[in-house]
């Protein structure tokens, strides 16, 4: 057994490029043109092959060492009885190239496609995200890595590398797999946005902790309100409606509706606006087809409302709005709300909604942006009505008025802004003015 050193070959015109990875180990046997380690420049990376076949003794260089052509890789035992025909070193300056313009096209193309005669092997894609591109981001990664990331099918653009300069080496690729496939599937994977994932961070490092399990409801509206927000383009149009008249009218029919045993709110009065609103754009009142050709207009008037329990939000829907007053609206508000506190809802009592109304006038805040109940397409936001000074023309002063501030968001790809401020418009004159709303 003979020792002979390995050297650096021809890389091209580079002064020197860095080691990325190191791919032998003392011991190992090698054959030509295995590679043995991975170098990169500011253009591209490549592996320098192993000129013959023999066993590594020494390993002289390692991970971050800047190299050129002529510097020492490693020490081996060359087999002397060996009679093979080394195989002729390939062009490293010319392969440099070649990959550099690859990478340039496509990071993830370094390997040419089998030929036509062989049926390529049908791998599912296991990763949700790997059918997106992020556009500018250029992954680090020798070409073994490359490939072993086509194998199963992962988008490199989307694999956080662990070594120096973020380079991605297998066990992220590995690390990268086991996460994605431990997250929930459903049908439509690949077509809904993918964010990246949450960091895992260790809060106890900084302070006492406690650790609370989130109830079932949360977790269900949690999930429900993720999809909606990040299927929905949403915009929402704020305004004001001046109430004071209707809520002195709301005052003065009290008396009556605690003989009927009703709780009279402002809730109810806004269903009914909300309603008169939503015959005169019938797109409020509509939703896309599942297919995203077609969108449904409904000719029934179910109002939602978001209730607030000890175990999260629920939405009870009151039906057939249009065809009730007032006080028979309130009367479904206190028995829904009451059923939601009670945990008495059925999944009747929360089906068929067509709008949306969630109102944090109870507890406070002015805007805010509510997230539409898909498959409705929009929602009406509702917070704390306030006296404010209202200048008015025909008697040039100001005056107190109760105003109530609305937030309205819509689903932008069925309803137009033009539409969202003519909506708001038609319910503010409809909730300032008592008399329209009870026609």
């Amino acid at each position: 057994m003979a020792t002979e050193e390995i050297f650096i070959p021809d890389i091209g015109n580079f002064d020197s490029v860095d080691v990325i990875e190191i791919l032998i180990n003392i011991g190992d046997s090698i054959n030509p043109d295995d590679p043995m380690l991975t170098v990169e420049s500011d253009k591209a990376s490549m592996d320098i092959p192993a000129p013959h076949s023999g066993v590594i003794k020494e390993i002289k260089v390692r991970v971050g060492d800047k190299v050129k052509q002529g510097s020492l890789v490693a020490l081996f035992e060359k087999n002397q009885t060996s009679t093979e025909t080394p195989k002729k070193q390939p062009n490293a300056k010319k392969e440099v190239e070649d990959i550099a313009s690859k990478v340039a096209l496509e990071p993830t193309s370094l390997v040419p496609e089998p030929p036509a005669t062989i049926k390529p092997i049908e791998r599912p894609i296991p990763i949700s995200e790997s059918v997106l591109a992020a556009s500018g981001k250029t992954s680090h990664a020798s070409p073994s890595v490359r490939k072993f990331a086509r194998n199963l099918g992962v988008n490199l653009n989307f694999v956080k590398g662990s070594a120096p300069k973020n380079r991605i080496v297998t066990e992220d690729i590995e690390a990268y797999v086991k996460a994605e496939l431990s997250k929930p599937r459903t049908d439509d994977m690949g077509t809904q946005f993918a964010p990246i994932a949450m960091p895992d961070i260790d809060f106890s490092a900084f302070g006492s902790i406690e650790t609370k399990s989130l109830s079932k409801i949360k977790k269900i509206s949690g999930a429900n309100l993720h999809r909606n927000w990040v299927t929905a383009p949403h915009v929402t149009q704020f305004d004001d409606a001046d109430i004071t008249d209707l809520e002195a009218f709301r005052k003065s029919m009290q008396k009556e509706a605690n003989k009927k045993g009703v709780k009279l709110t402002l809730l109810a009065f806004m269903m009914k606006a909300c309603v008169n609103a939503l015959r005169a754009y019938p797109i409020f009142n509509s939703s896309i087809s599942p297919d995203g050709e077609n969108i449904i207009i409904k000719n029934y008037y179910n109002v939602g409302f978001a209730c607030d329990t000890p175990d999260g939000l629920v939405v009870p829907v009151v039906k057939d709005v249009f065809t009730k007053d007032v006080l028979e609206i309130a009367q479904d508000l206190g028995n829904l709300s009451n059923k939601a506190r009670e945990r008495k809802l059925k999944m009747d009592d929360m089906q068929g909604g067509c709008f949306t109304i969630s109102s944090l006038g109870g507890i406070g805040g002015t805007k805010f942006t509510p997230i539409i109940n898909c498959p409705e397409v929009a929602i009406l936001g509702v917070s704390r009505s306030s006296m404010q000074p209202i200048y008015k023309k025909e008697t040039k002063e100001f005056e107190p008025r109760l105003i109530l501030p609305l937030s309205l968001s819509y689903d932008h790809r069925v309803v137009d802004g033009a539409d969202g401020a003519r909506f708001t418009t038609h319910l503010r004159a409809m909730l300032s003015d008592v008399r329209r709303l009870l026609l």
